[in-house]
């Protein structure tokens, strides 16, 4: 017994050492605090969705999921072959050419009118706080720090470790002019050495105005939270709106009224960018599955979609690529331009004509 109850203190104690460790942030305090306790979404001290949303489905445990997870077969989560990607030189870009480029999963660069976007860079090869988990596909880590330019605009849409990546954040502090984030975030950036002077954060229907670059922060029907802390901090959408166009960066979402509203009050869009990826039934709420990733599209007057969250990180048990062949189906279905490059490809933002091949179906 002293000895079983020895290992259980040293269990303990290790994990209260690992979750010292700066990768799972700061939580907010201070005036920081006192300011999210004036938000309409917070409750009962955390935030809230605008509707009833269960973390899981009514009838499912995460006993259960975890079981599944590890002790049932789940075949082609992850591919066998190399992710196809190239290597485009964001340094030696034309200011002036409006692009995007996608590097996996919810990350990918943007530029406009002559600004630079960064949104939810996560580029350290694993989507976990725990070394050596949940690894980045082989080939879809051709980009690192190194080689991003000077950032103008940071977007985070929530604190979850696939898309507010630690080590990815602290190695770009340097190139950050600003960071717009939610509400209370900006905890982790401050933790983590940024400047308060460079973060803004927002809660939801809010509108930051850089000369005539409006970046508006919406709705989201999701969650927050590291290590032991759960919707401590606030999650969003963006729309980013400027002389010549409308992009709606849709964060992690799961469907709701919100795509409606979002689209009747900011829409048609130019390009809505929405999750498409490791959803299931048993937490239906919190991410859109692919014919939910169309009918969002709809709702918000997409005139292109560009589905994420996908062909990076196995987060959840469908195969690999289903989300891809699924969302493809239904767009054609509902004729909806959609936009897949590979990782790394230039994505012209002016140009409606450019073709996407389903380069999912040449990996096995």
């Amino acid at each position: 017994m002293i000895i079983f109850s020895g290992i259980i203190l040293l269990l303990v104690l290790g994990v209260i050492m690992f979750l010292q460790h700066p990768t799972f942030g700061k939580a907010p305090s201070g005036e920081r605090l006192a300011r999210i306790q004036q938000s309409p979404q917070f409750k009962n001290g955390k935030f809230e969705n605008f509707s009833h949303t269960p973390t899981l489905t009514e009838g499912f445990t995460m006993t259960g999921i975890i079981y599944n997870q590890f002790f049932k077969s789940h075949p082609n989560t992850e591919p066998k072959d190399i992710i196809p990607s190239i290597k485009t030189d964001l340094h030696n870009l034309d200011l002036q050419e409006n692009i995007l480029v996608w590097f996996g999963h919810s990350s990918y660069f943007m530029q406009m009118e002559g600004k630079r976007f960064l949104v939810d860079p996560v580029l350290s090869g694993n989507a976990s706080p725990v070394p050596g988990s949940i690894k980045a596909f082989k080939g879809t880590d051709q980009y690192n720090v190194t080689d991003f330019p000077e950032i103008d605009y940071l977007l985070i849409s929530h604190d979850h470790y696939d898309h507010l990546d630690y080590t990815s954040i602290v190695a770009l502090r340097n190139k950050v002019k600003t960071v717009v984030c939610g509400l209370g975030v900006g905890s982790h950036f401050e933790y983590w050495g940024y400047s308060p002077n460079v973060i803004i954060e927002n809660d939801w229907d809010e509108t930051l105005d850089f000369d005539g670059l409006k970046i508006h922060t919406a709705k989201a029907r999701h969650f927050s939270g590291r290590a032991l802390s759960r919707n401590n901090t606030l999650w969003l959408s963006y729309v980013l709106e400027t002389p010549k166009r409308k992009i709606y960066v849709g964060g992690d979402s799961g469907y709701d009224s919100h795509l409606a509203e979002i689209g009747k009050i900011h829409g048609p869009f130019d390009l809505v960018i929405l999750d498409n990826g490791q959803y299931n039934v048993a937490w239906k709420e919190i991410h859109f599955k692919p014919e939910e990733v169309v009918k969002a599209a709809i709702e918000l007057q997409a005139k292109r979609l560009m589905p994420v969250h996908s062909a990076k990180f196995s987060l959840a048990m469908h195969p690999w690529d289903e989300p891809l062949k699924e969302v493809y189906k239904f767009s054609n279905q509902h004729n909806i331009p959609l936009l897949t490059p590979i990782i790394g490809e230039k994505v012209r933002l002016d140009d409606d004509t450019q073709i996407f091949k389903p380069w999912w179906n040449e990996v096995n």
